[in-house]
């Protein structure tokens, strides 16, 4: 290491560039880097997003199709294997919306709706927004109980 080769230490030097607009002497009077006319040159300009300079924007050269509902309601699943496997292990006989959230199967704002994929081998309570005819046909034929909840 010899003089030729100091540097500062990182961020330690802060550079704020060159100022613009400071007259002819700096280099950088006049335009101000900004160029003659046009949207960029005046205070005030900027770019609004997905504009391509005049020509027709993406989002609206793409061709769109379908329908959206505004009303609809996206139920989270959760099949009556995992609603058996549940019960069994932690030896639970009724399944609400917080035994869920607990166990990281839903969350706080999520419909959750029981659907019928797997059997069920115990009785067992179970409290969800929805259920399918199938999940509640197979719960209620081991005794247990199906209870919409709002």
């Amino acid at each position: 290491m010899d003089l030729s080769n100091l540097t500062p230490a990182e961020g330690s030097v802060k550079s704020k560039g060159k100022r613009v607009g400071r007259g002819q002497g700096s280099g950088r009077g006049g335009t101000s880097a900004r160029g003659h006319k046009g949207a960029k040159s005046r205070s005030g300009y900027s770019k609004k997003v997905g504009f391509e300079g005049g020509q027709m924007p993406l989002q609206r050269r793409v061709p769109k199709f379908g329908f959206t509902n505004i009303n609809r309601k996206d139920f989270k699943g959760i099949n009556l294997d995992t609603v058996q496997t549940l019960a069994s292990a932690k030896n639970i006989e009724t399944i609400d919306l917080d035994v869920l959230i607990e166990n990281g199967l839903a969350n706080r704002n999520t419909l959750v709706k029981i659907l019928g994929r797997g059997a069920v081998d115990s009785k067992v309570t179970v409290k969800a927004h929805s259920f399918s005819k199938s999940a509640k046909e197979a719960i209620e034929a081991k005794g247990g109980s199906t209870e919409t909840i709002a």
